[in-house]
């Protein structure tokens, strides 16, 4: 084996930059993280952006409107009933469980309290959302079902009649 000289065979080029290199320089996966390279977006069937911006009100997803009409049917029964109500807590389920043996399905479901201090829950009132989404044949009538499904429960956790929780009527009792 013949030993040849550190410059013997290197270009004059080579020795104008070779000060300039440096390790990280001659191994690029150390020094910088390799970007992924991008795929053309052939015939117009890449990845799209979103059809509305998250601040437009149309945005908002079917369990996010039905949300909004539980609290606003809360908030209808809070400013005559807040010291009754203030203990409560509302809930939003898809579905009722599988154990409810009703012939009909529940629109909501009133659970008492359990327990005292931290190992206890707090009364609760469960709101369906499917089963009342499927009764509902607009957003108006959706709100009106949601209203009185609550007005319903609350009458059932106070032991009176829906009535006299919302006297103004809305919806409760008058099917003809």
């Amino acid at each position: 084996m013949c030993a040849r000289p550190p410059d013997a065979g290197r270009s004059p080029v080579h020795e104008r930059y070779a000060h300039r290199v440096t390790e990280l320089e001659r191994f690029p996966s150390a020094a910088r993280p390799i970007r992924p390279r991008r795929r053309r977006d052939r015939r117009g069937r890449g990845v799209r952006g979103l059809l509305l911006p998250p601040d437009v009100p149309a945005y908002a997803t079917r369990g996010d409107r039905f949300d909004d009409f539980v609290l606003d049917a809360v908030e209808h029964l809070d400013h005559r009933w807040s010291a009754e109500l203030a203990e409560v807590e509302f809930a939003v389920e898809d579905v009722p469980p599988v154990a409810v043996t009703d012939e009909e399905i529940p629109l909501a479901r009133y659970q008492p309290a359990t327990g005292k201090g931290r190992s206890g829950t707090p009364r609760r009132i469960v709101v369906y959302r499917r089963p009342i989404e499927a009764r509902a044949v607009d957003s108006e009538d959706l709100a009106e079902l949601v209203l009185d499904a609550i007005i319903h429960e609350v009458a059932e956790m106070m032991g009176v009649d829906p009535a006299v929780i919302d006297p103004e009527g809305h919806g409760w009792g008058d099917e003809d």
